[in-house]
């Protein structure tokens, strides 16, 4: 018998295999795979288009109830985009007393959505699953009253959490960003609909994996919104509704999770953006408002929650999960003309990454929560000095606090862990230091939600709960 054909077979099948092979290892189909994460399978396709949402429709007002407080949270990390408390109120840093007790909670749907706080009254964004609908609640501050209610319907699958944006509130509006990236501008004193956008619509925009994560920014009474699709960002009116501008978006880079800094360099203010991309800087103010001032794609990654982070001298740190790591670049600007060299970049497991927080900048030092795959310091809270940040000058070493939020405020770190445990720590560029803790949500999870604070009153949430406590002295 013979053998030729069974030998030739083979040596064919052989050749095939290799070129597999071959083609796996140039090309690498995986190249672009995320890792699986809760949240990312089973991820929805987003809302038919034949689906018609009347952003906005519904209203109900339940009190006219007014109090004396004064300060503000205004947005997303507070009135300077810095998450530092900068007034001088004196804070508790120990639990005692009435400090930390829950002086109201409220069960949300599932989400990270933050609060704003705005003169005595809190404003947050939440997904009802029963109702099917974005619901913007305004609750009073001190007894978490609901003051009124705006919502509307629209179908959103259950993604590890609906809603995660903090609404952006001035003196006289309110702007707010759904997980299905629907957007309503209302009159902060009568809660009326001023305008709304659908932002998938408009510019056919994709959403985000887990839904949109942008808190929304009003400049000088202009919504500033990076949407993706046929712009990568615009400018609206917030009285009138009124287009003032967009940036195109040649290149397709696609809508973050990452939220619009407001940064001025040599005089030139600009807002800047992480999209799914690239790094971009549009122009805030005079001839070049509107603008596209520079970009670099050399910060890209599929998915990004912090904000860039301005430090002093030009220098921007950008990170992200996901083995994303760091990266700091120096910007540089000539007549009007920027330019940018990479000064830092590294992996997570060599120097401080965040995953979901965007880290703060304070006394001259880097300070954040590394991420779950930051090797021996994964989820430890750390410092590094920003001109080498794979130099830890502290670590939590044995405490680890998952990825959820911080908040700087009278010389105190204010950590909220993964399980609704909040920490008092010692904000110190030497040492680490625990000055207490208590829980506040009980059988917390996924506290990943901003804190908010004013009037010595602070808002906490875990996924579906939200509590607010006394924190002053």
């Amino acid at each position: 018998m013979s053998r030729k054909p069974i030998q030739t077979g083979t040596i064919i099948l052989a050749l095939v295999m290799a070129g597999l092979l071959a083609w796996f290892i140039v090309d690498n189909p995986t190249r672009n795979f995320l890792p699986s994460e809760p949240g990312m399978d089973n991820r929805g396709k987003g809302v038919a288009s034949s689906v018609v949402v009347k952003i906005g429709e519904f209203f109900e007002r339940f009190s006219e109830k007014e109090n004396n407080l004064s300060e503000s949270w205004p947005r997303f990390r507070g009135s300077n985009y810095d998450n530092i408390y900068s007034l001088p109120r004196k804070l508790a840093s120990s639990f005692g007393g009435e400090t930390g007790n829950i002086l109201w909670s409220k069960k949300l749907g599932e989400g990270h959505a933050g609060a704003a706080i705005f003169e005595g009254k809190v404003y947050l964004l939440d997904y009802n699953e029963e109702e099917r609908a974005d619901v913007l609640h305004c609750w009073d501050l001190i007894t978490g009253e609901e003051l009124w209610r705006r919502w509307y319907k629209v179908p959103v699958k259950r993604n590890h959490g609906m809603s995660r944006t903090i609404p952006a509130v001035t003196t006289d509006f309110i702007l707010s960003i759904g997980p299905r990236c629907h957007t309503m501008c209302l009159d902060r004193k009568t809660g009326d609909v001023l305008w709304t956008l659908d932002i998938e619509k408009e510019y056919e925009s994709e959403t985000p994996l887990w839904y949109t994560g942008q808190c929304p920014l009003i400049d000088n009474g202009i919504a500033i919104i990076a949407t993706g699709g046929k712009a990568l960002m615009v400018g609206i009116d917030c009285r009138t509704g009124q287009k003032l501008w967009e940036v195109p978006n040649p290149d397709g880079w696609k809508m973050s999770h990452s939220s619009i800094l407001p940064y001025t360099f040599n005089g030139f203010k600009m807002y800047l953006y992480c999209a799914v991309g690239g790094l971009i800087a549009v122009g805030a103010e005079g001839p070049q408002t509107g603008k596209l001032l520079w970009k670099t794609p050399e910060w890209a990654t599929n998915v990004i929650a912090p904000s860039p982070l301005a430090m002093p001298d030009g220098k921007i740190f950008l990170t992200a999960g996901y083995g994303a790591g760091s990266m700091i670049i120096q910007l540089k600007e000539n007549n009007g003309t920027f330019s940018y060299t990479i000064l830092q970049q590294y992996k997570p497991v060599s120097g401080l990454a965040c995953e979901q927080q965007t880290p703060i900048f304070w006394n001259g030092k880097l300070f954040g929560i590394m991420p779950k795959d930051g090797g021996q310091n994964r989820n430890r809270f750390v410092c590094v000095d920003p001109s080498d940040c794979t130099k830890f000058l502290w670590t939590s070493e044995e405490a680890r606090f998952g990825l959820g939020p911080y908040i700087l405020a009278d010389g105190k770190f204010y950590l909220l862990n993964d399980d609704g445990t909040l920490y008092i720590i010692d904000a110190n560029t030497e040492r680490f230091k625990i000055l207490d803790s208590k829980p506040i949500i009980a059988d917390g999870h996924d506290a990943w939600a901003p804190i908010a604070i004013a009037d010595g009153y602070m808002l906490l949430r875990d996924a579906n709960t939200m509590a607010c406590i006394s924190i002053g002295n």
